[in-house]
């Protein structure tokens, strides 16, 4: 059982750099040359497409869809909150540790 185990082991660590010693296969053909009429419709697929792109008109309004919603006014301070107590007494939250009243 230890033979098959340290030969488990043996193949499990060999095996990535078995894989990286394979020949390199590719997978893109070496490139051909365009004859002269791909490179012209190339050519004149390209203009086409430039020329869309320009009657495309530039946004000039914001993009933003809570622009209405939101006002643009900087938010006001909000009012002061109580200032706590130091006395520490049970009595001011109503004998509740945590504060709040007992009503459930």
């Amino acid at each position: 059982m230890r033979i098959l185990s340290a030969a488990a082991v043996i193949f499990l660590l060999t095996a990535p750099a078995y894989a990286q010693s394979t020949p390199h296969v590719n997978l893109l053909p070496e490139a051909t040359s365009k004859s002269p009429e791909e490179k012209e419709a190339e050519a004149t697929r390209d203009k086409a497409y430039k020329e869309s792109l320009r009657k495309i008109p530039d946004a000039k309004t914001s993009s933003d869809p809570w622009g209405t919603v939101r006002s643009n006014e900087t938010p006001k301070a909000a009012a002061p909150a109580k200032p706590k107590t130091k006395t520490g007494s049970s009595a001011a939250n109503g004998g509740n540790p945590a504060g709040g009243s007992n009503v459930r």
